[in-house]
């Protein structure tokens, strides 16, 4: 974990404009608790970052929780990157040109209904992109 989300919480913190000892009061933990999350030492308890996400008004704090501190969330959810909302937006319009460019290929593996052993390479790259394609979406979500 250490390094991994180092910075979530105390990014989310400042935004919210609130130091550590204001962000500890209203979360009802230590100084030193909430520094050791910042710094990426431990990782906070779930009902800890629900407070944090409520107390900061940081929704995309949720995801990079999930993404970055548990493994399930780090081998099964998209990479996003919080951008200003119109790299976001552009980043997700090239996305959804790049999976229209491969929608016949889409269609043609799955009309039958199953992925056949020689499609699986092909499936592999498609899915690669419609994660690409989610991730960006996640992304304007979360920038906006």
């Amino acid at each position: 974990m250490k390094g991994d989300c180092s910075n979530i919480y105390k990014i989310a913190r400042k935004n919210a404009g609130l130091t550590q000892e204001e962000a500890a009061e209203m979360l009802y933990v230590s100084v030193r608790s909430l520094a050791d999350y910042e710094s990426g030492k431990t990782i906070p308890p779930d009902d800890v970052v629900e407070r944090m996400i409520e107390i900061y008004d940081a929704k995309y704090l949720a995801y990079m929780h999930l993404k970055n501190s548990t493994k399930i969330g780090r081998r099964y959810l998209p990479d996003i990157s919080l951008n200003d909302i119109s790299r976001a937006v552009l980043k997700l319009q090239k996305e959804l040109n790049d999976v229209e460019k491969i929608n016949p290929e889409i269609i043609e593996i799955i009309c039958d209904g199953e992925i056949d052993e020689d499609e699986k390479p092909r499936w592999q790259r498609i899915t690669k992109e419609i994660n690409e394609m989610a991730g960006a979406a996640l992304t304007v979500v979360f920038s906006g």
